[in-house]
């Protein structure tokens, strides 16, 4: 029993029946009812944790997802995220939460990874990390690829949230869980789900309902949308990424001048 954890989802679940998301989950199955396993997750909106941890419901588990450590410092969400059993991650200085990963792994859990690491703003896959294949191999585990689709309509980088009564359609889609011997190479791995997860997400952008109007803004410039391209949100993110670095320069120079 995790009181805090179960609470946390009944909460959630009471605020997605508010807002009127409509979610569609398949291959719920696909989720072990036991032992341990990497859950890979596309990543197109803030809620996208949220949202992948219900596709484990009907087998019983609880994912802990890995999520920055910004998350576990807010005084709200920090006290909840650790009563969870969330690992947070240093992106500074990862390897401790890598070694908190592979110890839950081998003790049976399924850890939330997502191996784009940011938000996605041409809401295609950007370039993934090699981190979640090695954990699988490490702690023997499977990989099992998960992809949402329409959770950038309720909030996403670069556009203003939608929290209220949205009545908003979410796809979420279970893929096979995949074997990852412990002498993998990661990059051959990461390639092989990574091609798993853009069939997947190509079916449920199939099966989503037409995007149209001012919703095209949600749709990959590719597929007839007005998101950024690929190469577009990269060049956007990389500017995001040196603005960070700029300003914690800055607080450093500052802190070493008192």
């Amino acid at each position: 029993m995790e009181p805090v954890y179960e609470a946390v989802v009944g909460f959630a679940r009471g605020v997605f029946a508010m807002q009127g998301l409509r979610f569609t989950i398949v291959g719920e199955e696909n989720v072990p009812r036991d032992g341990g396993a990497v859950m890979v997750i596309n990543h197109t909106g803030y809620m996208d944790f949220t949202y992948a941890g219900l596709a484990a419901q009907k087998s019983g588990r609880l994912v802990r997802f890995m999520a920055k450590e910004s998350v576990f410092r807010h005084p709200v969400s920090g006290p909840l995220m650790r009563a969870m059993h969330h690992i947070p991650v240093n992106r500074e200085a990862g390897s401790s939460s890598y070694a908190a990963a592979v110890a839950d792994l081998r003790r049976g859990e399924i850890v939330g990874v997502f191996p784009e690491a940011t938000i996605s703003r041409s809401f295609e896959l950007k370039d993934f990390k090699t981190g979640a294949a090695r954990m699988a191999a490490e702690a023997h585990v499977p990989i099992i690829p998960v992809v949402i689709w329409g959770s950038q309509r309720v909030w996403t980088k670069g556009h203003p949230k939608r929290l209220g009564r949205t009545n908003v359609p979410i796809f979420i889609s279970v893929g096979e869980p995949i074997p990852v011997a412990p002498d993998s190479d990661p990059e051959v791995v990461t390639a092989g789900y990574k091609e798993v997860m853009a069939h997947m997400l190509d079916l449920a952008r199939a099966a989503y309902e037409p995007l149209r109007g001012a919703d095209l803004k949600y749709l990959p410039a590719r597929l007839g949308g007005t998101a950024p391209t690929l190469a577009e949100a990269n060049r956007l993110d990389e500017l995001e990424q040196a603005e960070r670095r700029a300003k914690r320069g800055d607080q450093s120079g500052d802190q070493s001048g008192d």
